[in-house]
């Protein structure tokens, strides 16, 4: 889990927000392990290091029953295009075949256009009408308050 926390943290500084990452390698050991496991990862290795990974969790739509959501795909830099970041979104698909989900989703932010065009090219759907809608801790604390 330290390799996964500093993949996490590469992809922050990525997408700029190299300050967001609040999960430390305790909070993933809890969270990932164990029968109640809240999230699973597919890792990439070249010679022994940790060079990549995709982390997943389960949803469940309403529309669609049991989805897969991939919360983050990412390859440390220097192996970018090696095909890494293929395998790995690969094995997600895999993955969601055997599981005998309906969907996969995730995000991806509007100027990662290099993703974007990946993810088109792989028959994937990139919705422009969809936004992506969430609350922060201090914004679950502020709105409680308010009741």
């Amino acid at each position: 889990m330290p390799a996964v926390l500093e993949l996490i943290k590469e992809l922050a500084i990525f997408e700029k927000e190299p300050d967001a990452v609040l999960v430390t390698v305790d909070d993933l050991k809890r969270d990932g392990f164990g029968p109640m496991s809240l999230f699973h990862t597919f890792i990439a290795e070249v010679d022994g290091v940790v060079v990549g990974m995709a982390l997943y969790y389960y949803r469940y739509s309403t529309w669609k029953g049991k989805t897969i959501h991939l919360e983050d795909l990412i390859v440390r830099e220097p192996m970018r295009g090696s095909g890494l970041g293929s395998a790995l979104y690969k094995e997600i698909m895999a993955q969601g075949k055997k599981d005998q989900v309906r969907r996969i989703e995730w995000n991806v932010l509007n100027w990662n256009t290099p993703a974007i065009d990946f993810y088109l090219k792989s028959g994937a759907i990139v919705f422009d009408d969809w936004r992506v809608a969430q609350m922060d801790e201090k914004g679950i604390n502020d709105f409680l308050s308010k009741l």
